[in-house]
């Protein structure tokens, strides 16, 4: 396929029958969560789309992933509120349990309003993919099995080449391709610069639901060892997700490769109790295996010229923070509608992107990075643990899940710039 011609006129779909306007040519990278949301705003403030995935299909299944507080008005204000939920795990909750299976603790999922430590909106990552992915694939193009390979960008766009030999032109190029982000480490560096590992690695899969599981996540800590091990509800009641946490100050296994990750996981969970060597049984037969570092990425800019990022890829939070999904939903509309704002001027989108989504992120941060720290296995010299009861954590989840304002773009001309963000030329600001 070759380069479109610029001045082409594009129909919007959503924005009524004949409804004709011209927009710039934007590469979104990641078909996940990100890159799929981006999508969707892009084309309804009159993008042309492209998105480049390097997996041959969706993937399906992974992690549950939780909506809360202004992620869930994004969902609303997408049109996928009904769709959304529909593909929801259903979980009435949580309970932590002792080495006999006895209840320690239970948390509801309609605790504070469903923005607990269970949400009302939990979905595996692989379903809200798929719920993205059919609401785009008619307005933007996708490109499974390929990658970006190669850029340069110059004042007036960006020129890509791809793995499959490709070249094209765009005017925009957004990476949302994750934690390990190859376009981060192509235009800003590698990616010691920006992980921040928080000392332990998180390791799910599904297995069969031979455990009478239903409706309710069990969580079996090991104080002693740091390790945890979880059993949660998935819409197939026939199968469950396994997940364990555990320490490893000292991870250093290839995220690709999956054979040496099943041999660290098994070395590390040996021995511990409840239900962990049956879950351990099903390692070897399960579809959907995953296993990586908790980790943060924390950057100075999300933005260089022509090219951003987005969700993971520019602020992931960790899996420890519950909110990484959020992010990416309100950073996706903010992203979006900070470009159509500024008339598609990057270095004015990009930065009033930026100013926006400074102080949500750094809540969301800290919240991971405070979780973390509570699985933390207690040394001699080790700093007591905040008191997680107090008001200040009150007043930090509170920021962590609604900490930021979420624009009208629709009707809008031009977004009410942040403090100390610049304004294009020329054009009027809201008030």
């Amino acid at each position: 396929m070759g380069v479109k011609d610029p001045e082409q006129k594009l129909t919007i779909p959503g924005d009524g029958p004949g409804t004709r306007v011209s927009g710039p040519r934007v590469l979104v990278a990641g078909a996940s969560i990100a890159g799929p949301a981006l999508a969707h705003w892009l084309r309804r403030r009159g993008a042309e789309v492209t998105v480049v995935e390097r997996a041959p299909e969706l993937r399906p299944g992974g992690q549950a992933v939780d909506a809360r507080g202004v992620a869930k008005e994004v969902i609303d204000r997408m049109g996928l509120g009904a769709a959304v939920r529909a593909a929801c795990t259903d979980t009435a909750g949580a309970r932590t349990v002792d080495a006999e299976g006895q209840v320690l603790e239970t948390f509801r999922a309609d605790d504070h309003g469903g923005d607990g430590f269970i949400a009302d909106i939990e979905i595996l990552r692989g379903d809200l993919s798929q719920v993205l992915y059919d609401d785009t694939r008619d307005g933007a193009e996708y490109l499974f099995g390929d990658r970006i390979a190669g850029l340069t960008q110059d004042a007036d766009g960006v020129d890509v080449v791809f793995a499959g030999g490709e070249r094209r032109r765009f005017d925009l190029v957004v990476g949302a391709d994750g934690l390990h982000s190859e376009l981060r480490v192509m235009v800003f560096g590698p990616h010691e610069r920006f992980l921040r590992h928080l000392g332990h690695v998180l390791a799910f899969y599904s297995v069969p639901n031979e455990f009478g599981l239903d409706r309710w996540l069990l969580e079996y800590q090991d104080q002693e060892s740091g390790r945890s091990a979880l059993l949660r509800p998935i819409q197939d009641a026939t199968r469950v997700m396994a997940m364990f946490y555990l320490p490893s100050a000292d991870f250093d296994v290839d995220y690709r490769d999956v054979a040496a990750q099943k041999r660290l996981l098994r070395e590390r969970m040996a021995g511990l109790g409840w239900l962990t060597p049956e879950i351990l049984a099903h390692l070897d037969d399960t579809p959907d295996f995953y296993l990586d570092e908790v980790a943060q990425v924390v950057m100075d800019h999300w933005s260089s010229g022509r090219v951003a990022l987005l969700g993971d890829a520019a602020f992931s939070s960790s899996p420890m923070s519950g909110q990484g999904t959020g992010l990416a939903l309100v950073g996706a509309y903010v992203l979006a509608g900070e470009l159509a704002a500024a008339e598609w001027d990057p270095a004015t989108g990009f930065a009033r992107y930026e100013a926006r989504m400074r102080s949500f992120v750094g809540a969301n941060q800290e919240i991971g990075r405070l979780n973390a720290r509570s699985r933390d296995v207690p040394g001699p010299d080790a700093e007591p643990l905040p008191d997680f009861a107090g008001e200040w954590f009150t007043e930090l989840v509170g920021r962590a899940v609604n900490g930021i304002e979420l624009p009208d773009y629709e009707t809008a001309p031009d977004s009410e710039a942040p403090a100390g963000t610049p304004s294009g030329p020329g054009r009027p600001q809201c008030g």
